[in-house]
């Protein structure tokens, strides 16, 4: 059983910069795939961005390509989002995942833990 807590958030002007952490609790978290999700007001949970067990693969939602980076640090059990130039349309809380396989890791669907958000507010 793995326990996920995302930290980081809070409120910046768009252009600001943020960066998410999301600590992970287990003794296998080097075998996880991890994403960020998020879920702005009025919305579907909407996929943020995923990164292969090892780092070696990485996949972003369209509108954060090139504006947010995931990292992971398996020694540490813990997964980074680096969010630069933040826009007002990024606002949402934030969601930790873990899943098994990176097979439709653009979904929840592979993800079987999932921490309890964090929030990002970006005004412009």
């Amino acid at each position: 059983q793995v326990k996920l807590i995302e930290s980081g958030g809070g409120s910046v002007q768009a252009g600001a910069s943020l960066r998410l952490s999301c600590a992970a609790s287990g003794r296998t978290f080097s075998n996880y795939v991890m994403g960020w999700f998020r879920q702005a007001p009025g919305k579907e949970r909407e996929f943020v961005a995923t990164i292969s067990w090892n780092g070696g693969s990485k996949y972003y939602t369209d509108s954060v390509k090139g504006r947010f980076t995931i990292s992971r640090d398996n020694a540490k059990s813990t997964v980074y989002l680096q969010m630069n130039s933040l826009k007002p349309e990024d606002t949402a809380v934030y969601y930790c995942a873990a899943g098994n396989t990176f097979r439709a890791a653009t979904t929840t669907a592979p993800y079987n833990y999932w921490g309890q958000g964090t929030q990002v507010t970006v005004s412009s």
